[in-house]
């Protein structure tokens, strides 16, 4: 229909418009400003993290891919344990190990016991270089409690941890369920 033909709003119907926007805009929305504040924080680790070459999020890639294999008496994560514990699709996981394979950073192999499940560990260069970069992650990280007061950042973390743990997930879809 041309718009010169369309019917204009009514008075109530843009009142009505207006107040449902104004009602949203109102609510504090968690996952916005947990977004934003997430914005935030990244980029002043990768600020911080710079001088070695890598994001923050390559970096905490790194670091989970040992902080795994030490929990697990040296045996290095399949892709899928990365993608669990890092609440992401394992596509994602593999994009974001692209760059770090090609730069000799992490190496992929197949699993012994299912060839279908790859593994990830770090190569020396990683490890070299994850070690460099704790020493820039280390000073943002206490810039960070520092201005927040450690007991707030303490707690930013945890909540974090739980929204991002299963148990949140099962929660959350529970309760999604009784509400509908």
């Amino acid at each position: 229909m041309p718009k010169s033909l369309k019917k204009a709003a009514s008075p109530t119907e843009t009142n009505k418009a207006a107040a449902d926007l104004s009602a949203f805009l109102a609510i504090a929305c968690t996952n916005t400003a947990v977004r934003r504040a997430g914005r935030r924080l990244g980029s002043l680790y990768d600020e911080a993290l710079a001088p070695v070459g890598l994001k923050a999020t390559q970096i905490g890639l790194l670091a989970e891919i040992e902080r795994l294999a030490a929990a697990n008496e040296g045996q290095v994560p399949t892709l899928q344990d990365l993608a669990t514990k890092l609440a992401l699709q394992i596509s994602a996981v593999t994009h974001a190990l692209r760059p770090l394979i090609r730069d000799g950073l992490v190496e992929l192999f197949p699993d012994a016991s299912d060839k279908r499940a790859k593994r990830a560990r770090l190569t020396t260069e990683g490890t070299d270089l994850l070690h460099r970069a704790l020493t820039h992650w280390a000073v943002a990280n206490a810039q960070v409690d520092r201005v927040l007061g450690s007991e707030a950042a303490a707690a930013l973390r945890a909540v974090s941890d739980y929204v991002s743990s299963d148990e949140f997930l099962i929660a959350f879809k529970g309760e999604e369920r009784t509400t509908r």
